[in-house]
This record gives C-alpha cells, structure tokens and sequence, in this order.
C-alpha cells in the first residue's frame, strides 16, 4: 500500500472519528480524495443519518474549491453503498467523477444491502482495493474496523455494542472518597465526557441515581450539535425511578428507557437504534453484565498519583475496539 494511501485511510478515519455518536443508526465513515499524484484533495465524513454519506461530502468540498476534474482516487474507511435510502447510491456518485481508483477499508457488513459498492465500481471501469486484515495493510484495516464495531455488531445481531467504563481508586475499590463523587484526573474526566459524546446511549441503575443523581449528559466538552437524544437506559428490577430525575434527564436531553430485566437490556437499546452504549453504574450491575456476557470492551480507569491515571483496556471477543479511537488509548490493552 503507498504511504499516499495509508496517509489518506488515517484521515478518513479521523474524520469520521469526529462525528462518532451522532451518526445512530448509520455507521461513522470516513472519506479521501486524492489527485493521481497523492496529495489529498478533500476529506469528508458522515455527520449524520439523513445528512449526505462521507463520500458525497468530500465529492462536495472537491467541486466548491474547483478541484474535482483532479480527483483520481477515493479512500474509503466503508465500502461504498451501492442502494438508495435516504440517499443516493455513493458508487453512482463516484462514478460520476474522474476518479477510477477506489481503496476500501472495510466491505459493508449490512446483510440487508442489494448488491455491493465495491462489485459495480469494478463493474464500471474502477480499480478496486480492499484492504487485507493481516500483513502490511492490517495496521490500518483494524483501525478501519474499530471505527465500525459498533455498527457491525449492530448488523450481525440488532443489539448494540457494550462499553463498561470503570472507575477505580488505587486499591481497586469503586467507592470515592467522602463528599466527592470520583478521584480519577481531570484528564479521565475530559476522557469520560468524550466517551459520553461518542456512544448512544448511557446504561445506569437505580441505586446510581439514588446514591449519586449523576448528570450522565456531555459537559466538559462539546456535544455533537442536532444529534437525534442520546438515550438513557436506567436497570431497575421494580421499575421505579424518581419521577423529578426523570423529568431532569428528559430536560437534559436524554430519551429515558427504564429496564426491569437486565437479559432484555441489548434488544431493548437496539429497538431504539442504538449502535453504541456506555454502561456507567456501579459494581452490582457490572458483576450482573459480567456474569451474562453482555459487555464487550472493559475501560478501567485506575487513579494513580500526581493526577496521571493509568488506563486498560479488555474486549470480550475479537482484536479491535471503538475505544481505540480515542488518541490516549490508541494503543493500550490490558
């Protein structure tokens, strides 16, 4: 792979990093339209369902700077759709362009899809590159693949991907001191906050709201602007929440769903399209979510001193994660 491609793959991937959890129930993709001698002409993203996909976007930028009669080759983190739903077909957009070298990162895992982006562009007189798992370009399909998880898991089972997000203090213990509500660093809570922005949904307890009427809203960054509401999944076997948190969730933004059955939890959040959730709750519903292997990747985050917390990563199955989108984690594992 030409280090002009491997180079336009990371900024497809950052750019559609960008707009991660605010593209529910469509996947987060990323877009590169080089010239034949690989400079980069445009980089578009998928901003959010309805909103043209990340290939249009960087066709779009091409033609308002009066480059698109250079564009050669397109990068795509996605294969391409070739079907019309709230859109029309990115290959035919493609092909209506000069460019006739198209370089896939990842084929569309949507079994529901009638035919493939990647067959009609070849087809239609394009050379077609799928990116390998293994050898040189594995590096850069995995990074490919993390950004899709969520919605893969999403198309192979109806039911979102589980993020657990703990919490620890240097003795391992989930319990912050008194009169504080966490001891990790502003840096974890930053991280924190850019995990909230990212998912769908956040998965919470009873006993959390009684214990710590947490806000569980993005505030230390900012949220994505005009994002469908980012649901709030609250597990309670009697199925009573207070009334007055509820109504301040809702003013909040959230769209709450009160879950009385942990097992029905994942086809629950993915009924209301939810792609990726974040559980944020104590130990009681973290032992419950282990014991029925219903998460999939595990950030523990254990405060270490002079403010640098140390992170670890597990994922239940597989070798990639949505978690290693995010640059402080880019590289840790257990």
């Amino acid at each position: 792979m030409p280090p002009a491609i491997a180079q336009a793959f990371r900024a497809a991937v950052n750019e559609a990093a960008r707009h991660v959890g605010a593209t529910a129930p469509n996947p987060p993709v990323g877009c590169t339209l080089l010239d034949r001698d690989g400079a980069i002409l445009a980089v578009g993203g998928h901003h959010r369902a309805g909103t043209p996909h990340a290939e249009i976007q960087a066709i779009n930028q091409c033609r308002e700077r009066g480059l698109l009669d250079r564009a050669h080759t397109a990068v795509v983190t996605l294969e391409p759709c070739n079907h019309t739903g709230r859109t029309g077909p990115c290959s035919q957009a493609l092909l209506a362009t000069p460019v006739r070298d198209v370089w896939i990162g990842v084929r569309d895992p949507n079994p529901h899809v009638e035919g493939g982006g990647a067959d009609h562009l070849r087809q239609h007189g394009c050379d077609v590159h799928v990116l390998h798992p293994t050898g040189p370009q594995g590096e850069i399909q995995a990074m490919c693949r993390s950004l899709l998880a969520p919605f893969a898991h999403f198309m192979r089972t109806g039911q979102p991907w589980i993020t657990v997000k703990q919490a620890l203090d240097a003795t391992g213990s989930m319990v912050p001191p008194a009169g504080r509500t966490t001891f990790t660093s502003a840096a974890s809570l930053d991280l924190a906050h850019r995990l909230r922005r990212a998912t769908d949904a956040v998965i919470t307890t009873g006993s959390t709201i009684r214990a710590d009427n947490p806000g569980l809203n993005v505030r230390r960054v900012t949220d994505h602007p005009e994002r469908a509401p980012r649901v709030l999944a609250v597990c309670t076997r009697t199925g009573e929440v207070d009334a007055a948190y509820l109504q301040a969730a809702q003013d909040r933004g959230f769209a709450v769903q009160v879950c009385t059955d942990i097992a029905a939890l994942p086809d629950m959040l993915g009924q209301a399209g939810v792609t990726w959730a974040m559980v944020e709750a104590g130990p009681q519903l973290l032992a419950e979510i282990t014991a029925r292997n219903l998460w999939h990747d595990w950030l523990a985050i254990t405060a270490g001193h002079g403010g640098t917390d140390h992170y670890s990563i597990r994922v239940r199955e597989g070798d990639v994660t949505p978690l290693h989108l995010f640059p402080e984690l880019a590289a840790v594992k257990e």
